[in-house]
This record gives C-alpha cells, structure tokens and sequence, in this order.
C-alpha cells in the first residue's frame, strides 16, 4: 500500500509517516540507510526527519552524518529536489556537544544561522523544507521530567531574535517554513505572538513532540494550543522508543542491538524517559499489548495507527534500523481503529496515565 499524504502548508504536502535518520551514520551505515531510504520512498514516504546532533547518542566522530546520508541518497538516486520535504532542526543550548559551536549556549541568531548553513552544506541542497528549534533555548522538563522549577531557568535569548534569524533564512530562500520541537504552550503562543505582532517573522506552522500510547502530554493543554492556532503536531517516537513493540519484555530481554540495550547507560534523553525499570511503564504495555492481540493486531500497527488516528497529528515521526521494522510501520496505516479499540486503550490510559511523560 502506499503511505497517505497530508498538506501540512501551503505547497508543502508531506507523507503520514515521516521517516526519521537519527540512527543514520551509527546504527546504520551509508549502504544499510540507502536500502531504508529506498525502500520508505518506494512505499510513498516523502517526508524525511534529521537534526544537526544526530546520530544518537551523539558523539563528536558521528556529528552532521544523518544528513550527509540523505543527502548523498538523493543525489545518488538522482531523485528530483521536489519529490522529497526534509526537515532538519537546530541544537538548543547544550552543555555536553562541545563540537557543535562550542556548546551551543545559546540560540542567538549568529547560532542559528550557521547552524542552517552547515545544514545545507552537509546535505548538499540549496534549501530546506521545514526547519526546526530542536529544543528551547530556555529551560523547560523535557526527557521525563514533568514538574516546571522556576530556579532552573537561565538567561535566555528573546524569541524575536530567534525569529529574526529564521526569517533572513526564509528570505534568503535557505529555509521554507518553521517549526518547534520539545514545546510548551507557552512557547507555542510566544512564537505566535511575536509573529503575529511583525509581518517580517515567519508563522511557526508545527511542533515535533513526542506522543504515543505511553505518553499522551500533549493533549493535556498543548492540544488546545494547536487547534485554535492551527499548529499540527509531528508525533515523534510513535512506538516509544520500540517499547510498545513488545520486545524489551520478551522472554530473552529483546535483542542486543535494541537501542535500549545497545546504548545502555550511554543515550540519557531516551533512558530518563524509557525507564524499562518502571513498573507503571511494563504494566501499560503489557496491557496494551493485550488489546493488539484481543483484536488481532500486531502491537506495532496498534501503535502507529493510535498516533496517526489523532486528529492534530500531520505525520509520525518513526525511526528503523531494518527493513522488516520499516514494513511493519508502514503497514499499520491500512489500520483503522474501531470505537471500541479506542475505547480499551482510554481505560488502559485511565489506569497508567502517561508512565513515559
């Protein structure tokens, strides 16, 4: 079947499922990621995901390899620039990635314009489709954390700086449209108001945060957000970080390259928010896994098709590492969940709200 398509701006239609290239150039090597590539393009996959930092976990020796590779396969399949939206995103503030810009400490618009520069080097394209703040440059939970804390906050850049910056790439004709990523509302509506406030900014037009059965924070206040404002939602780590697949409780613990696993103690954003540790985290899916069998459903395609089934999600952002993982996301969108499929879930949900926050 061919993957569905969404027109998430104007010109700009994107594919249901988004394919992310963070294990580009760790797990996956520049052949193994052409096969991937090839094979999500071929099922109808036009929206691809990458950020400056990735791979992950993020190392100085891998930096910016996510997106030589797409870029490299588009070239090397010769594939017409409009056939494909990539996305990438610019690092926030970070005390730990020394070899991007020093830090970065901040998002100033020096930061974000070479960040966009060296985006589009790596890739090798004259423009990017949508371009997007990876993360705020303020404080704010992310990764697991749930409680806001007034003392953590720094100094931060104004958001009209940010804007300003982004919108001399818009007019340069480097960057299409704008997006967020790891969002509050608060954000949200501070970008808006700037924008709306200076014709010269450009409308943020989506917010990249996670959500899946495990984690449903977003229609807590940020779904409200996005409807009125008419912000759709690019819903990343649809399967939790493959939890919701089943395999992290298998008999034999999933299989030694399982992110989770292979990473082990090494990958802290994923681990703080994928506990496997957490009982709450084992019971839901445990219990969700027994509503993809009561309905004859693999727990993928359960998965999948809850995230695409929400009706401010433009696309699931969803990474791979083999092509039998690729085929079993791509099938859960001929999956259309019943009433009462969705209606099992919010009991489910009822019982362990959000053990992946």
């Amino acid at each position: 079947m061919s993957v569905p398509l969404f027109n998430l701006a104007p010109n700009l239609i994107v594919s249901k499922l988004c394919l992310g290239t963070m294990t580009f150039g760790e797990q996956n090597s520049l052949p193994h990621s052409f096969r991937l590539l090839d094979q999500a393009f071929e099922a109808g996959v036009n929206f691809f995901d990458s950020a400056e930092m990735y791979p992950v976990p993020q190392r100085a020796e891998t930096q910016g390899k996510s997106e030589e590779y797409f870029g490299q396969w588009v070239r090397k399949r010769n594939i017409s620039r409009d056939r494909v939206v990539i996305s990438t995103k610019v690092a926030g503030p970070s005390g730990q990635m020394s070899w991007i810009r020093d830090g970065p400490k901040c998002l100033d618009a020096k930061n974000i314009t070479e960040a966009i520069d060296g985006s589009l080097k790596r890739l090798q394209m004259d423009y990017i489709d949508l371009y997007q703040i990876h993360w705020p440059d303020r404080y704010v939970p992310m990764f697991g954390e749930t409680e806001y804390d007034p003392v953590r906050q720094f100094s931060s850049i104004p958001i009209e700086e940010q804007l300003d910056a982004l919108s001399r790439a818009v007019d340069a004709g480097k960057i299409r449209y704008v997006g967020l990523s790891n969002e509050t509302p608060y954000g949200v509506m501070k970008f808006l108001h700037f924008a709306e406030n200076n014709a010269r900014y450009p409308k943020i037009i989506c917010v990249q945060n996670s959500y899946n059965l495990l984690c449903r924070t977003f229609d807590s206040g940020m779904a409200e957000c996005c409807h009125h404002e008419r912000i759709k939602l690019l819903g990343y780590s649809p399967l939790a970080m493959g939890i919701l697949s089943g395999k992290y409780f298998a008999s034999d613990g999933a299989p030694p390259d399982a992110r989770l696993n292979l990473f082990k103690g090494r990958y802290s954003e994923g681990e703080s928010r994928y506990n496997l540790t957490r009982k709450t985290l084992r019971l839901a899916t445990t219990e969700y896994i027994g509503i993809a069998e009561k309905y004859g459903l693999h727990p993928v395609s359960l998965a999948i098709a809850f995230v695409l089934n929400h009706p401010l999600v433009a696309s699931a952002v969803f990474g791979v590492t083999k092509p039998w993982q690729l085929e079993e996301v791509i099938s859960a969108c001929s999956v259309e969940l019943t009433s009462e499929i969705i209606a099992d879930i919010n009991k489910v949900h009822a019982k362990f709200p959000n053990p992946c926050p």
